[in-house]
């Protein structure tokens, strides 16, 4: 099946709840309404079927999702890539919640103390690397 193109799609950020779909079919790729479902409520969270349902008709309308409709089941597959959408969803959250500072994240990060020493050694070593390139 053809893949629409994403002209309506660039620059799309979406909602956490359309985040979490789009993370269930990059992981899985395409899929069911019902796996969706099941899958969401293999967590804390309790979804109802309708609700998943609604949401991904809705992502099909703004161009997230592409539904294969050759089959008994519909088939959802995800339009967005999943790298550009995870770039644009961090340049969101970096612009609102440190006014698109990087360094003011990364001072965050380390005073985490949910930061392990693994990821703060990490984190040292693309910093020396990146300050070798230059």
């Amino acid at each position: 099946m053809a893949r629409p193109s994403n002209d309506k799609t660039t620059g799309t950020t979406p909602a956490r709840s359309e985040l979490e779909v789009l993370k269930i079919l990059w992981k899985h790729g395409p899929s069911t309404v019902r796996f969706v479902h099941d899958t969401l409520n293999e967590g804390e969270k309790t979804v109802q079927y309708t609700s998943t349902l609604k949401l991904m008709q809705v992502m099909t309308e703004k161009g997230m999702l592409q539904r294969d409709e050759t089959n008994m089941k519909h088939i959802y597959i995800p339009v967005l890539e999943e790298q550009k959408t995870m770039g644009l969803v961090l340049e969101k959250f970096l612009e609102n919640m440190y006014n698109g500072s990087i360094g003011d994240l990364l001072v965050a990060f380390l005073k985490n103390t949910k930061s392990s020493k693994k990821e703060v050694k990490k984190l040292k070593e693309l910093l020396d690397q990146l300050d070798q390139s230059e």
